[in-house]
């Protein structure tokens, strides 16, 4: 098989959460111990870094990764979903495993994994674990699939843990309240292993404390590490080389007389400013577990994420004039964020007509989401190239009862060219909703000749 045949036989040969959703989650752990006993228990011949939590995994998981690489390490980094090729979800040092890798993976052990029927996940899992060690990685930042308690990733002994936030999201299999969640994000949280929490408030914070009771291990809370901490979203200075990319970046100024310190992350959107305190405080524990990391490896790595990992789809422009804009934002939590960010650059007067090109997934809470939006957007309706998608028609029935009006389009691409159509070059044109319908436009942004 080629990589494309591969990928194919994977697509369809094992249950894919990114495509089928529910059928696809395999709860447990049982597959995922056979699966690496047989590759000899791959994940302990490198150090690790687990991150989970409901929002900002990804944004976190690739800047740790991106200091760790300032620093020197050989990172291995695996997140997921990926966006335009299978192969985003392995890297070391930003580059993607080779597809040679993936084709021999799949060709080689085919007869052992088969008759386990894994997940999709699982086996990618068991595939970068294989590859990391392979490769001699110094340490792997590993992102969290879904949940965290019965996770497959969580076979791993990290040396940190890091927990962004708790919101509710895959309440079909996690549990319908933010406590409920808590507790299955909190299942990575290892004996005697330090733990920094994003954000945690009441329940949240109390089922975190008696986890980290439980499991005897340091427990830091990011929103009250580092007092003199002052991050704040800023228009982007003129003589940085990263200026085509956007508008905006996040800039960090710690004033503690110890430790002062300043940077421009390269990441920009409202979100960031709490991602970004769960980074720094993420950064300051490997220091005091004797990672070699120095001021200017955190400040290079916020600096430099998306060079260093090649992150995509967190408030990316892709153009100016009009200003096209897409964020990887995919429930309640998250589009409230991207909404206060659209709403304050209005109120700044950023943008004359905002245009909001949206699509969504069948097992998110679509009418929550829809009561967020703008009413002062022009909207097209559209879906996702997967399975699980809503489909544009349904999706404009249910924005229409909530007053919500807008054409629909049957495919990513049709949709932000006709809103690059409608657009003037001082409007901005909004792509969102779900990983997915992101993806779908990075993936054709050749037919849309942007500029």
């Amino acid at each position: 098989m080629n990589y494309q045949e591969t990928l194919q036989y994977l697509y369809q040969s094992v249950p894919m959460f990114q495509q089928i959703g529910a059928q696809a989650y395999k709860e447990g752990l049982e597959t995922t111990h056979q699966l690496d006993n047989y590759f000899g228990n791959p994940h302990k011949e490198f150090k690790t870094i687990h991150v989970g939590g409901t929002n900002g995994k990804g944004s976190c998981s690739h800047t740790l990764a991106a200091i760790l690489q300032a620093a020197g390490y050989r990172v291995g980094l695996y997140t997921s979903p990926h966006l335009i090729d299978f192969r985003e979800r392995i890297r070391i040092n930003g580059e993607m495993i080779s597809e040679t890798e993936v084709v021999e993976f799949v060709e080689q052990y085919r007869p052992f994994f088969e008759p386990l029927h894994p997940s999709f996940f699982e086996l990618t899992t068991a595939m970068a674990f294989r590859y990391f060690a392979s490769q001699k990685v110094d340490v792997a930042v590993i992102e969290v699939g879904l949940g965290g308690r019965l996770d497959c990733t969580n076979i791993i002994q990290p040396d940190l843990c890091v927990i962004t936030n708790i919101s509710l999201d895959h309440v079909q299999f996690l549990g319908n309240t933010v406590e409920a969640i808590a507790v299955e994000k909190a299942g990575i949280i290892k004996k005697e292993t330090p733990v920094v929490i994003g954000e945690a408030a009441g329940g949240v914070k109390t089922c975190f404390i008696e986890k980290a009771k439980q499991e005897q291990a340091p427990i830091c809370f990011a929103e009250e590490a580092h007092p003199d901490l002052q991050i704040d979203i800023v228009p982007r200075r003129e003589e940085s080389s990263q200026q085509a990319k956007g508008y905006y970046c996040t800039h960090f100024v710690d004033t503690d007389a110890a430790h002062p310190f300043e940077a421009y992350g390269e990441l920009s959107g409202e979100c960031q400013k709490k991602n970004g305190r769960t980074i720094y405080a993420a950064a300051r524990m490997l220091q005091q577990l004797n990672y070699h990391i120095e001021e200017h490896h955190i400040k290079e790595g916020l600096e430099q994420v998306v060079e260093k990992t090649h992150l995509m789809g967190r408030w990316q422009v892709l153009q100016q004039k009009p200003t096209l804009v897409c964020d990887t934002g995919h429930n309640v939590a998250g589009l409230s964020e991207i909404v206060n960010q659209l709403n304050l650059l209005k109120a700044e007067n950023s943008y004359r007509q905002l245009h909001l090109v949206i699509g969504m997934m069948q097992d998110k809470d679509v009418a929550h989401v829809l009561e967020l939006l703008p009413s002062h957007a022009t909207y097209y309706l559209t879906e996702a190239s997967v399975t699980r998608t809503l489909k544009a028609a349904a999706l404009k029935e249910k924005a229409e009862a909530m007053g919500i009006y807008g054409e629909m389009y049957g495919s990513v691409i049709e949709a932000v060219r006709a809103a690059l159509e409608k657009s003037l070059p001082e409007d901005l044109i909004f792509v969102g909703g779900s990983n997915f319908i992101v993806a779908d436009l990075l993936a054709g942004c050749d037919a849309l000749d942007l500029h």
